[in-house]
C-alpha cells in the first residue's frame, strides 16, 4: 500500500518562516492517514524545503517544535518520522479524549448558544435519506467534524488546546474504523441522541452519552486493531 504524501503548499514569505512552516507541517501531518498502512511515514528536509519554498533552517526549527509536541521523532542517521502510537497508547489516548469530550459536552449543554447546538444537525442532513455505510468517506468527515464541534461548543480553550495534540491520532483512528462492522450506523444513532441531549440542556445525559460513545471506540480498537502492535 502506498504511503501517503505530505500535502503542503508554498508559503507566504511575508511572515515568520518558522511559524509558517510549523503550522503548515502540523496541519499536513494532522490530515494524514497514518494508520491505514503498515509502513512508517518518513519526512525529507530537502523535499519539504522545495515544497514550502523556504530554506532548510526554518524547516529544522519547525521540526524541533513538532518533535517536542510528539508529532514526529528525529532519529540520527535514519531520518524524520511521523509518530505512530501502539495499540495500548491509542486506547489510552481515546480514554483521555473521552474524558475531555464528555466534559466539553456537559459545558456545551450548560452554556452553548442554542443556535450553535442546532447547527450540529447540519453535519448529518445529507444522511437522512442515505445510509452512512454506503458513503463511508463522506460520513467519516462529518463524524470527525461532529467531535471537533463538541469540543468547540464547550467554550474551553484549554480543552481545545489539549485535544488538538491528540487529534492527529483520533482523526486517523476514527477514519480507519468508521467503516468497520456497523460502526457508521451506530455512530449516527449516537450522534443524534447526543444532539437531542444538548438541545434539552441535559448536561448529565450529554456527558454520559459522549463518554460511552467514545469508549465504544476504545473497545473496538482493543478487539479489532491488533495491527497497531
Amino acid at each position: 500500500m502506498t504511503v501517503p504524501a505530505l500535502n503542503v503548499q508554498p508559503l507566504d514569505t511575508g511572515t515568520t518562516f518558522r511559524s509558517q512552516v510549523y503550522h503548515a507541517l502540523k496541519q499536513a501531518i494532522t490530515e494524514m492517514d497514518i494508520y491505514d498502512h503498515d509502513r512508517e511515514i518518513r519526512l525529507d528536509e530537502r523535499q519539504l524545503s522545495d515544497k514550502l519554498g523556504v530554506s532548510r533552517t526554518p524547516i529544522r526549527e519547525a521540526l524541533t517544535l513538532l518533535e517536542q509536541e510528539g508529532f514526529i521523532r528525529l532519529q540520527p542517521r535514519r531520518g524524520i518520522f511521523v509518530v505512530r502510537k501502539t495499540k495500548t497508547e491509542v486506547i489510552e489516548m481515546i480514554q483521555v479524549w473521552a474524558a475531555l469530550e464528555s466534559m466539553a459536552a456537559r459545558m456545551a449543554a450548560e452554556h452553548a448558544p442554542a443556535a450553535e447546538i442546532h447547527k450540529l444537525w447540519d453535519l448529518f442532513g445529507s444522511f437522512e435519506q442515505r445510509s452512512p455505510k454506503d458513503h463511508v468517506s463522506e460520513y467519516s468527515d462529518a463524524n470527525i467534524a461532529f467531535h471537533k464541534s463538541i469540543i468547540q461548543l464547550s467554550g474551553s480553550k484549554l480543552i481545545q488546546d489539549v485535544t488538538d495534540n491528540l487529534f492527529i491520532h483520533m482523526r486517523a483512528i476514527r477514519k480507519l474504523t468508521i467503516g468497520q462492522e456497523d460502526r457508521a450506523e451506530r455512530s449516527i444513532h449516537d450522534h443524534r441522541a447526543i444532539i437531542k441531549a444538548l438541545e434539552v440542556r441535559d448536561a448529565d445525559l450529554a456527558e454520559r452519552l459522549v463518554r460511552e460513545h467514545t469508549m465504544g471506540l476504545a473497545a473496538h480498537v482493543e478487539k479489532h486493531c491488533d495491527f497497531l502492535e
